[in-house]
């Protein structure tokens, strides 16, 4: 495996604030700017903004090469008061692949 080439490997970044929190940041004026920031430096493919059991909910989509990007894409989000979670995600095509090597 050494000298083959690594593929990014997307993930599903779930980040829930708690209202306490998720009030300060929408009150500060920078709260918007540090979201757009974080989008930017992380380079996220697609970002969402919901409610999720009564917390203000952020759903990253981010592709990773390494496990230890994990702690620079989760600080930020803790400095915000989120409590995070990371999902590693298939498109279609890595689902037939899967599909594929399992029948054989």
């Amino acid at each position: 495996m050494f000298g083959a080439a690594v593929e990014a490997m997307r993930f599903i970044i779930r980040a829930q604030i708690p209202t306490e929190a998720g009030n300060k940041m929408m009150q500060n004026p920078d709260g918007m700017k540090q979201i757009e920031s974080y989008i930017q430096n992380v380079k996220a493919e697609a970002s969402y903004f919901f409610e999720a059991g009564g917390d203000r909910t952020m759903v990253f989509v981010v592709n990773m090469e390494r496990t230890d990007q994990m702690a620079s894409i989760a600080e930020p989000l803790f400095m915000m008061g989120a409590k995070v979670e990371f999902h590693p995600v298939m498109l279609l095509d890595d689902l037939k692949k899967a599909g594929q090597s399992m029948r054989r």
